[in-house]
């Protein structure tokens, strides 16, 4: 079995659409005049979720019109949000078939299937021409893909000159063994994280110059301590939100994530750049 038909795997759950719409439906809303915010909760399985991706969009100077490409673009959430907020036109590409299904049935209940389309496909080989988007990112995907060299080979030749990149990813931070289950991986087999230096050369060797680089690690887990107390406080999870994407092992993985963060081994990073 391939690396991508493992990871496609690990990210498909079965029936993600009904069971969405479900908890949706079980908290009032209707299906077919759904927002982006009714949606915020799930569709963005990402570390800070919608803050995150604002926080990511600020830094990146979108404006109305611009051809955004997002890889791996999972339940569409991010999407979504540049196309309704910022007014771009955004493709996504995910590996993983039935989010692509789900997030075209979102983009559609959400008024947005003309300004945000997804399709299925890899991202080490991009099926666009060379130079058609305004900018690109990444949002928690470079874990789940070893060569990063033709990522971003792949990524530079479809961008025009200038053109805008921003990547977000859970990078390795202090030396220590990774605990298993985590978001993006079953194992270690299909985990594939580097420090920020190694994205930092491999970006500039791929054409790219890099304009900023944060680590997010106190971010992330000042966000699960919030996280944490909102859960207590209401007795369990929300009705919507990503335990309904990651399955029944959803507490072990997001444990064993934020026993990593807080160990130092592992830091979500941003990092923008441009094309040259």
């Amino acid at each position: 079995m391939s690396v991508e038909h493992t990871v496609a795997q690990h990210y498909s759950h079965g029936a993600l659409a009904d069971t969405i719409l479900g908890a949706l439906r079980a908290m009032g809303k209707d299906p077919e005049r759904l927002t982006a915010s009714d949606l915020a909760p799930v569709d963005e399985f990402h570390i800070g979720g919608r803050e995150a991706t604002i926080e990511v969009a600020a830094q990146m100077d979108v404006s109305r019109g611009m051809r955004l490409l997002d890889i791996g673009s999972g339940l569409g959430g991010a999407a979504r949000y540049f196309a309704g907020e910022h007014g771009c036109r955004v493709v996504g590409i995910d590996l993983t078939d039935e989010y692509v299904r789900v997030a075209n049935d979102l983009a559609r209940r959400t008024g947005l299937a003309e300004s945000a389309t997804y399709r299925q496909g890899s991202a080490l080989d991009l099926p666009f021409e060379d130079a058609a988007f305004d900018g690109a990112y990444m949002l928690h995907v470079g874990m789940n893909i070893e060569d990063k060299a033709t990522l971003f080979a792949g990524v530079r030749r479809v961008l025009k000159p200038s053109g805008v990149f921003a990547v977000y990813d859970v990078m390795r931070g202090d030396d220590g063994d990774l605990s298993f289950p985590v978001p993006w991986a079953a194992t270690a087999a299909s985990s594939f994280l580097c420090p920020p230096a190694d994205y930092r050369s491999l970006l500039e060797t791929a054409g790219f110059e890099i304009v900023a680089m944060r680590n997010r690690r106190d971010f992330a887990i000042e966000l699960f301590h919030r996280l944490r107390a909102r859960t207590a406080q209401a007795g369990g999870p929300p009705p919507l939100g990503l335990h309904l994407v990651m399955g029944a092992d959803f507490p072990a993985k997001m444990a064993n994530m934020v026993r990593d963060l807080q160990r130092g081994v592992i830091a979500p990073t941003e990092i923008i750049c441009r094309a040259i």
